[in-house]
Order: structure tokens, then sequence, then C-alpha cells
């Protein structure tokens, strides 16, 4: 059964850290490009970061880029984000995913997410 499970979610303040992990079982994660995917309340889903399968290339949303960095340990199985300077804006549900994004969602398979809030 392939399973992805994120964690590291919570409250933090604006200007504040959090590190987000992602662990993959039953598909070949080291082989796979994974994906960070958002949610806020009200908007569509969206693509905040990308790896390839060695690391070596690496994207980011124009809204994260400088604060956000996306990192993988394949011997672990886990996908991590860290994510520094927190916005209000940066509060959704985080997921991370592989797969692909198309104008109808995203197309493969991703976690049941987790809650990142921005508040002081």
């Amino acid at each position: 059964e392939v399973q992805l499970v994120e964690s590291g979610g919570g409250l933090v303040q604006p200007g504040g850290s959090l590190r987000l992990s992602c662990t993959a079982s039953g598909f070949a994660f080291s082989a796979s490009v994974m994906t960070w995917l958002r949610q806020a309340p009200g908007k569509e889903l969206e693509k905040v970061s990308r790896i390839t399968s060695t690391g070596d290339n690496i994207s980011y949303a124009d809204s994260v880029k400088g604060r956000f960095t996306i990192s993988r340990d394949n011997a672990k199985n886990t996908l991590y984000l860290q994510m520094n300077d927190l916005k209000a804006e940066d509060t959704a549900v985080y997921y991370c995913g592989s797969g692909y994004m198309t104008p109808n969602g995203w197309i493969g398979v991703k976690g049941q997410g987790t809650q990142v809030t921005v508040s002081s």
C-alpha cells in the first residue's frame, strides 16, 4: 500500500520556523520526484516545492523562495520542508505528494496533510 504521512505542522508566530517531514512507504521513494503542496482555506491546491529523486533539481513557488528549503533522505524514505520567516499567508494544510499537477488537480498520491497556522 502506497502511503505518505506528513508531520511537523503546528501554530507558529510570524517570523517563526517549522520543519515538516513526510515519511513514504509502499513505492520506490528513492526513484521518485517528490512535491510539497499546500491548500489554504478557500483556495486551490498549489505546488510549494519540488525535488528530483537525487535532489539535483529543485524548484520553489515564487512566494516561498528564499524562505523554504526542500530536502530528502532516500535512506530514510523521508522528505522534508524547512520553513523559515513564516508569514500569515503561509497558513495552509501542507501535503507531500508523488505525481503531477493538472488543471483538474493533483494526479498521483498525496498524504493526509499537516496543518500549519501562522498567527500572533
